[in-house]
């Protein structure tokens, strides 16, 4: 009930630039400061340049319909919100693979990774659900 009154109230283009900054700053933590600290958190160095890379692809996917989508922002919206989710999965898959490297700092740093990524995610399907969505 709380996200479907937030969604009524969210701009598509609005999400968008939130999606893609969250996604720069996933990249940049995986990227650069997990991988520095790669023996702190425990995920191998070329696992997260993977996901560092995939984070990129989403802030680009993200920014570029900030700037340019006007019409149909649902089905652009529902695009990544599907992707993040599919993001979440793949995360998931991966701790629970690697989950003997991973220390407690590692299993924290991914649950929040995935938490903040889900409920982004079901914010934007709720906004991509409401129907005078193109008219923002």
């Amino acid at each position: 009930m709380y996200f479907e009154q937030i969604g009524s109230k969210v701009k598509p283009k609005s999400l968008f630039l939130l999606d893609s900054c969250g996604a720069i700053v996933s990249a940049l933590l995986l990227g650069i400061i997990l991988v520095r600290f790669e023996s702190t958190f425990g995920m191998p160095i070329n696992i997260l340049y993977f996901l560092s890379f995939l984070a990129c692809i989403f802030a680009l996917y993200s920014f570029l319909c900030f700037l340019f989508t006007q019409k149909n922002s649902r089905l652009y919206l529902k695009i990544i919100a599907m992707v993040n989710l599919a993001y979440c999965c793949l995360t998931i898959g991966l701790v629970i693979y690697f989950y003997h490297r991973l220390t407690f700092l590692g299993l924290l740093y991914f649950f929040v990774e995935i938490i903040i990524i889900t409920l982004l995610s079901i914010l934007e399907l709720k906004t991509a659900s409401k129907s005078d969505i193109n008219k923002t």
